[in-house]
């Protein structure tokens, strides 16, 4: 019974460290996978977003406003918007190149 005893003792022993070392190399490589994947998660997901939000970003072919959203009218000029595609580009005017007319009058 004693050198059963001793036996099993050691086998314990050696067994004890194997299997702790295993464990704490698993869990250092998942904890390295998190701080891996979590960041590329996040860049993945502001990727998305920012794709779906160039998709939703109309320029009107008259002015060239930028309009965001669902709107089918230029909110500067009224001109529509659903039918980006048919104008043709030679009516597209800069930003910098249009003129606003500014009536003054005088308030007594």
């Amino acid at each position: 019974m004693n050198k059963s005893f001793i036996t099993y003792s050691a086998i314990f022993l050696m067994l004890v460290p194997i299997f702790g070392l295993n464990f704490l190399i698993s869990f250092v490589g998942n904890i390295l996978l998190l701080v891996l994947l979590i960041p590329l998660l996040i860049f993945l997901i502001i990727f998305l977003n920012i794709n779906s939000l160039k998709s939703k970003v109309k320029t009107c072919k008259q002015c060239g406003t930028i309009s965001i959203g669902i709107n089918n009218n230029c909110m500067n000029c009224g001109a529509d918007l659903s039918d980006l595609n048919s104008k043709n580009f030679e009516n597209f005017k800069k930003p910098s190149e249009t003129t606003i007319e500014v009536k003054a009058e005088e308030i007594n």
